[in-house]
């Protein structure tokens, strides 16, 4: 498949595109401590959205959790499902889930995606690489590859994680679940439930991962002791991975998960058992397991998760932006370094589940509106 760069006249056209469509679509005019913000609404008709991504020439990539992927197109237009996307199970939390590009999409087109594969025991995690034919009719992938699934596969339908990250080697993170009803496997080095692990775009072992040679352990394991890692992202100064976690009641987790490490998941939390509001474990803090950068108890329910490095607002530069499921909004976080200084809470007013938060082309924030089923484009208000 061959790859086509866009001319200077394409992308001029692209921009009148994008232009005339945001001109017609409903924008709304919210409060921030930065100023006034427009909300358009760029594309609607999506069916449970989980992940969006930018391909090089501004379309968006979108995983429905149904078990679609589609392309929106600047002017907002949905695709035909993409075709040989493998069968999903999609029930409960599960479903296809993440959707990125990969390091060098622009000379093999090749893209990455999690997702619940059903077996013939239960469900597991699992991720796949595949060639992106976007201008076919309708588009499609080709070599659809598993490079790596959860060893574990019990039933059920919670607790699947899970966001991809490359880092700038090209090593692939992926944040996996404990399934729930797992939860004591998230300590267990021969599990892969609750982990975040890391390998290599071909699903090879790296070999300076932590585990790699110790008895017992998985190699593929970067961290564990995780609950529901459902926002990761690069710090854009550092490099390091930074990811959100789900607790129960109370404990939601912002963490930097660093090699090796455990970060304590059931035995050490902020949170509480559903219902009974019972303690979980032996406490919020030990000596070997690491801290939290931040928690929110009550919890929000957090996922997506983006760094903002763009200039359409110089006020939000190395801030973090977390989507919130449970109050229906997007949670802006203010650090120094490695420690959280501030919180802002945005969106509020729309009130509706946000899945995924990412930094468009254009320097806009881009959300996705599980409820609603769309994208919105968060911009100066003028």
């Amino acid at each position: 498949m061959r790859h086509r760069l866009l001319t200077s006249r394409w992308i001029t056209a692209l921009a009148l595109v994008l232009a005339a469509a945001l001109a017609n679509a409903q924008t709304l005019r919210f409060d921030s401590a930065k100023g006034k913000l427009a909300v358009t609404s760029v594309a609607t008709g999506l069916d449970t959205p989980w992940s969006l991504a930018f391909l090089p020439d501004g379309r968006m990539l979108v995983s429905e959790r149904v078990g679609r992927l589609r392309i929106v197109g600047a002017d907002g237009v949905l695709s035909a499902p993409i075709a040989n996307v493998p069968p999903v199970h999609a029930s409960g939390q599960g479903g296809l889930l993440d959707v990125v590009i990969g390091p060098q999409f622009a000379a093999d087109q090749r893209i990455y995606f999690s997702f619940a594969q059903p077996t013939a025991r239960g469900v597991r995690t699992a991720v796949a690489r595949a060639r992106l034919d976007a201008d076919a009719t309708p588009p499609r992938l080709s070599e659809v590859e598993v490079i790596f699934a959860q060893q574990d596969d019990p039933p059920g339908g919670h607790h699947f994680g899970s966001r991809l990250v490359f880092d700038d080697a090209g090593h692939l993170f992926i944040t996996l679940g404990e399934r729930y009803h797992s939860r004591e496997r998230a300590l267990a080095l021969d599990s892969h439930l609750g982990k975040i692990v890391r390998i290599h775009p071909d699903g090879a072992v790296p070999a300076d991962n932590p585990f790699v040679g110790r008895t017992g352990a998985l190699p593929e394991i970067w961290s564990y002791g995780h609950r529901n890692v459902q926002g990761a992202a690069r710090h854009p100064v550092t490099g390091a991975l930074w990811t959100h976690e789900h607790g129960p009641q109370g404990g939601d987790e912002i963490n930097i998960p660093r090699a090796g490490a455990n970060h304590g998941w059931p035995e050490i939390t902020f949170g509480r058992e559903y219902v009974t509001g019972w303690r979980i474990g032996e406490g919020t803090a030990r000596a070997d397991v690491a801290a939290p950068v931040h928690h929110w108890t009550p919890s929000i329910a957090p996922s997506g998760m983006a760094f903002y490095t763009g200039t359409l607002f110089p006020a939000w530069q190395g801030n973090l932006f977390v989507g919130s499921l449970k109050f229906g909004m997007l949670v802006r976080v203010v650090l120094e370094g490695e420690q959280v200084v501030g919180e802002e809470r945005l969106l509020t007013e729309i009130g509706h589940r946000i899945r995924d938060v990412r930094q468009g082309p254009d320097g806009a924030l881009y959300v996705l509106d599980e409820t609603e089923g769309r994208i919105l484009r968060i911009a100066p208000a003028n």
